[in-house]
């Protein structure tokens, strides 16, 4: 996880000097907007490294459910700086439209997205294997963000050769506002997910699912109820109650519920799980899970 916050650091430094470079070379608006895309990878990249290393610190006296929720911290922070920039470029964008400007050395901007494109793509396949190993969600975010930097960049390509070989000049700031607008749509997303774990939401429906069938698949138990996930960071926190035979002496009972944790945490490894056992029918009526 280090490893991928210093790669996108890197990445993201030699991609808003090139960009600022074919900026002043060709005054693309479309280029100015990946530049600046770049600006928001680099200070999300750089807050991810902080937020990184700080939830990788072990569980302590006084965070006694460890430091994960600084990955959750760190994707609101890289939303606020996404949305203030798409809004400075969709003004930018709208202002091009009523003063068009003929675009100059369009091949050096065209050449300064190649390479863009595969930097970024060779970062986006490190992230991914990253993301597989971990789960982290701040890499994840990063790389959600640079996955569509792919495409934001053909895009830049495409306008640079409709203004050069067509004289489309309207067609870069047109391609700057869709760029705008999904740069808007990735700070929705990143925003939701940090927003979900801060708030401890469940965590997805097949996990839950899955947690009910191992647990029910041990024999001794009977039912279960108040089942309740959540996570921070990479890790899972898991709390339920499993019903049992009344006539169990607490031993037996205490057996069964290690069985059922330890199949738990094979299934879940970054799991901490919290298990109570009750007599079966203890809760009747409606069961809240």
């Amino acid at each position: 996880m280090r490893w991928a916050t210093y790669a996108s650091v890197a990445v993201a430094i030699v991609l808003i000097i090139i960009k600022t470079m074919a900026y002043l070379l060709t005054g693309s608006v479309a280029i100015l907007s990946s530049l600046i895309d770049s600006f928001l990878d680099f200070l999300a990249s750089g807050i991810n490294l902080f937020a990184v290393r700080h939830s990788l610190v072990p569980a302590d006296h006084d965070h006694r459910y460890g430091h994960g929720k600084a990955e959750a911290i760190a994707g609101l922070a890289q939303s606020a700086f996404i949305v203030g920039s798409a809004l400075f470029l969709i003004f930018e964008a709208i202002n091009r439209f009523s003063h068009q400007q003929v675009l100059e050395n369009g091949m050096v901007g065209i050449g300064v997205m190649l390479i863009t494109i595969a930097l970024t793509g060779l970062l986006v396949k490190f992230q991914r294997y990253v993301v597989k190993k971990t789960g982290s969600i701040a890499i994840t975010a990063d790389s959600l963000h640079y996955a569509g930097d792919l495409l934001l960049n053909l895009s830049v390509i495409v306008a640079l050769i409709l203004s050069i070989y067509l004289d489309w000049q309207i067609a870069d700031p047109i391609f700057a506002l869709m760029i705008a607008l999904y740069i808007l749509r990735s700070a929705w997303v990143i925003g939701k997910q940090s927003l979900a774990q801060l708030m401890d939401q469940e965590l997805p429906d097949e996990v839950r699912e899955e947690i009910k069938a191992i647990a029910l698949q041990h024999p001794e138990v009977l039912n279960l109820h108040e089942l309740r996930t959540r996570s921070s960071g990479r890790q899972y926190f898991f709390q339920l109650h499993l019903e049992m035979d009344g006539e169990l002496k607490l031993k037996e009972a205490h057996q069964i519920a290690n069985a059922v944790e330890i199949e738990i945490c094979k299934a879940f490894p970054n799991a901490e799980v919290i298990i109570h056992e009750d007599m079966e029918g203890l809760h009747e009526g409606e069961i809240r899970e």
